[in-house]
């Protein structure tokens, strides 16, 4: 199989809920290895973000991290690079690590692009010399020489998204860890960042990945983990735990079930595009009437209740809103379809969040899985800059007048 560089077991990290805890001291401890506790006693109060995670990663591999929100997927590689103390169990890691987990990691925004530049080199571990040397190659790769001397507080997201990946794509580490980052910034750009891994994993280098997207999975990974409620659902090739993925997504048979032994009177369970062409159900190509379609399971009848949407880009940023009152559903499945005319966004992942509430008590909210990707052709300014939010597509004509 090769050369072991990551070797994981039972690893767990847990958090106690609703405040911090508290600070033990030496008789604390002592106390509790002389009078431990059951462990249904000691559990209570805290929540396992991860548990019993084990498995092996080997060199030149890029593995793909999978699973909704919440599920434990960036506590897990926080874990690894060493931003995050586990619980339990160990990570043993063989090999220079480089970590792309938040955007922006490691900046000061008062300093300028370059001097970021070295700063950031630095923290990941790279050389003056080194940094120098591929001085160039950072600017061009993240398209920013025009702010190269700018402080970084003015540039938009997008912006320090492209110079942080470029400059931990250009570390050259053994082993890289990539977190939802490619999802910040226009698809021309994810899909020159994805090729720069694939440039990385040629090299022999290895790559964890978490993302959202499919696609990006597909194209990338050689295998791929399934992480749900903190513990490994499914690992395996990239088809075979991407399709089962996918198809849980889509039928979420055992979604249904767990809501429909749930104490929830709803829950949403899943969504999709109605007309789609794509295998995901989840991209706009073209423009042109868009419906969205969200599936809601219900347990028990709701006489008034209150549901709201909120379309969000990958900046956090709001596009778009509604709500409507009074909504009365009975026990069962229910559809809720929302037509458009048209999503004249400009291309890139934007994020739906679902919430239905009946009498002012939150009954559910979903952060939607996988997020919506538009993928139509751009109409949009050169400069980043003076982009906006609108993918508006406009017939543009000079003509001269006569006096």
């Amino acid at each position: 199989m090769g050369e072991t560089v990551i070797k994981i077991n039972n690893l767990g990290k847990r958090y106690k809920i609703g405040k911090k805890e508290r600070y033990q001291t030496l008789r604390d401890k002592l106390s509790s290895l002389f009078n431990p506790t059951d462990k249904e006693t000691k559990d209570s109060g805290f929540i396992w973000a991860l548990k019993d995670i084990t498995f092996d990663v080997y060199k030149g591999e890029v593995i793909g991290i999978i699973g909704r929100n919440g599920a434990g997927k960036t506590t897990f590689l926080k874990i690894l690079s060493r931003i995050t103390k586990p619980t339990e169990g160990s990570a043993e890691i063989m090999g220079r690590v480089g970590s792309l987990l938040e955007v922006g990691t490691g900046f000061h925004p008062e300093l300028t692009g370059r001097e970021n530049i070295f700063l950031n080199g630095a923290i990941l571990g790279m050389a003056k010399k080194e940094i120098q040397s591929k001085f160039d190659e950072i600017i061009a790769f993240a398209e920013v020489e025009q702010f190269i001397d700018t402080p970084v507080k003015y540039f938009s997201t997008g912006m320090s998204t492209r110079l942080a990946f470029s400059v931990a794509a250009h570390f050259e580490p053994d082993i890289l860890f990539v977190d939802e980052v490619l999802a910040v910034g226009d698809l021309k750009f994810q899909k020159k960042c994805l090729n720069r891994m694939g440039d990385v994993a040629k090299a022999g280098r290895t790559i964890l990945f978490v993302s959202h997207q499919m696609n990006q999975i597909r194209r990338l990974c050689s295998k791929v983990i399934w992480i749900e409620e903190g513990q490994i659902r499914k690992a395996g090739s990239t088809a075979e735990v991407a399709t089962a993925y996918e198809t849980a997504m889509s039928s979420n048979s055992w979604q249904k079930e767990s809501a429909a032994g749930s104490n929830k009177m709803a829950r949403f369970v899943r969504w999709d595009i109605a007309d789609s062409e794509q295998e995901g159900k989840n991209i706009v190509t073209k423009f042109g009437p868009v419906t969205i379609r969200f599936e809601l399971i219900v347990n028990k009848e709701i006489k008034r209740g209150h549901h709201g949407i909120t379309l969000y880009d990958n900046e956090g940023k709001i596009m778009w809103g509604w709500a409507v009152d009074d909504l009365k559903l009975s026990e069962g499945a229910h559809t809720l379809t929302y037509s458009f005319p048209t999503m004249p966004l400009k291309p890139g992942g934007y994020n739906w969040h679902l919430s239905l509430y009946e009498e002012g008590d939150l009954i559910d909210e979903w952060f939607c899985t996988p997020e919506i990707i538009i993928d139509t052709e751009s109409y949009q300014h050169p400069v980043e800059r003076w982009n906006g939010v609108l993918n508006l597509p406009c017939k543009f004509t000079v003509d001269k007048l006569s006096i």
